[in-house]
């Protein structure tokens, strides 16, 4: 079995289709303006990050590494980071995201699966997490469980399995969803 994404967990929370297609029906697909809007703030944020202060992370001192690939043989499982900081606290890995909005479920479980990736390089384990909301120019504190880690591990082997099977999971329940997804024109059983 070859390397799954962090960002493959993501996207099966929002709708499993999105992995599905990404591997096992691999298409061109069209970026959304949020993708794209997403990664021109990710740039601009970078450049801000860098001239701020731990604490308005609240962690006082520490390391920032910005976009630290992480890969485990072990979990089978790679990732890029947006942003890691060290500290004597501990590890803790911070995912930006273009929303407004309350980070999602499917954005909790992309982070545990950074902590998961961090955890298994540094052998430290990895108990919060932060999801920087860009357009609100904040951060949401996210606890990192043993059992949320349990389910991230599940849904692993989930994803997995489906690519092995090539089996086309159901679409995501919230149609909204689809309004503006890039592979919107292949779930003909939805349109």
């Amino acid at each position: 079995m070859s390397f799954v994404r962090v960002n493959d967990i993501k996207q099966y929370f929002y709708c499993p289709r999105i992995v599905f297609y990404q591997y096992c029906m691999p298409v061109e697909k069209k970026p959304t303006w949020k993708m794209e809007q997403g990664k021109v703030e990710e740039e601009r944020i970078d450049g801000l990050e860098k001239r701020r202060k731990l604490s308005a992370y609240r962690l006082g001192e520490g390391k920032r590494q910005f976009h630290v690939w992480l890969a485990s043989e072990r979990l089978e499982l790679t990732g890029k980071l947006d942003l890691l900081i060290e500290s004597p606290a501990g590890l803790f890995p911070v995912d930006f995201k273009f929303t407004t909005r309350e980070p999602s479920r499917n954005h909790l479980f992309q982070l545990c699966g950074y902590a998961l990736l961090l955890e298994d390089a540094y052998c430290r384990e990895v108990n919060k997490g932060f999801i920087y909301l860009i357009p609100k120019n904040d951060a949401a504190v996210l606890d990192l469980t043993p059992e949320l880690k349990a389910e991230t591990l599940r849904t692993l082997e989930e994803i997995r399995s489906m690519i092995e099977h090539e089996r086309m999971p159901p679409a995501t329940s919230l149609r909204n969803r689809c309004v503006d997804c890039e592979y919107r024109n292949f779930c003909a059983d939805i349109f």
